[in-house]
């Protein structure tokens, strides 16, 4: 008796009109009751499953379009650049300048993340740390989960903090002392980061406060709208461009006073 034969194309063709589909309609398209014969046949296309719906749906890679968070949505299910929700958090908190406190990534994600969360903490991927009261998921790295620490005290709008009763010249100098603790790269990713924030004239307003060129501004910016941030080597202090202009300490605190960047935090 000769074995059935199943095209691939068929999924191609039935993914490109539908978009996202489950397994039950994927082995109707495909004319087959056997599920591991529509995953040989996924696999030769190039798939993904999404990280809502506890996996269910599936769709083709060049279907996504994935916004800068590398997140993409289709009748309410969710895909992520990442994979499933598991490696999609990972991602997410560990990248974040600021960390991340649990209700924050479900409104990011539309799901249900706590679960999730302790499982990374167990496998020691994540760590989590109290902040006034909620934990704060973080990098376990412990020097990175110190830096997202601090950011968050610096920039966050923490519940029952004292925030509110800091002065936006405090929150400057503090936004300075953060900054300077980073690496080159730290550095020109973190200004990036508040650059997007503050939309048109960023990078600008950013480089003069932290003393940073305005290209590497934009630079740090476009990496993470590109999601092109990788581990890479440091340069060397003193390495690279200098600086445009080498304040005393004295006028660079004034530079800090005068400048008028982060009133909307007063």
């Amino acid at each position: 008796m000769r074995t059935p034969s199943f095209l691939s194309d068929r999924l191609r063709e039935f993914l490109s009109v539908k978009r996202i589909a489950t397994l039950p309609e994927l082995k109707q398209a495909l004319g087959t009751d056997v599920d591991i014969t529509v995953f040989r046949k996924l696999k030769e296309l190039s798939y993904r499953s999404s990280y809502s719906h506890r996996g269910r749906y599936y769709t083709l890679d060049g279907i996504p379009q994935f916004d800068p968070q590398g997140l993409w949505s289709f009748h309410e299910v969710w895909f992520s650049r990442w994979g499933n929700l598991v490696i999609t958090l990972e991602a997410f908190v560990s990248a974040a300048p600021q960390g991340y406190f649990a209700n924050e990534l479900q409104q990011l994600l539309h799901v249900e993340v706590k679960d999730a969360l302790l499982q990374l903490v167990e496998q020691h991927r994540v760590a989590r740390q109290p902040v006034t009261g909620l934990f704060l998921y973080g990098s376990h790295d412990a020097a990175l989960r110190r830096r997202q620490v601090l950011a968050r005290q610096a920039l966050s709008d923490i519940p029952g903090s004292a925030s509110a009763d800091v002065s936006p010249e405090e929150l400057q100098a503090s936004l300075v002392l953060f900054s300077s603790l980073l690496d080159e790269r730290q550095r020109r990713l973190y200004a990036g980061l508040e650059s997007l924030k503050l939309g048109r004239g960023g990078d600008q307003k950013l480089a003069k406060l932290l003393q940073l060129d305005p290209s590497a501004v934009a630079h740090g910016r476009k990496q993470l709208l590109a999601q092109e941030v990788e581990k890479e080597r440091v340069r060397k202090p003193g390495a690279g461009r200098k600086p445009v202009e080498k304040n005393a300490p004295s006028n660079f605190a004034k530079n800090i006073l005068d400048n008028s960047l982060f009133n909307r935090y007063a």
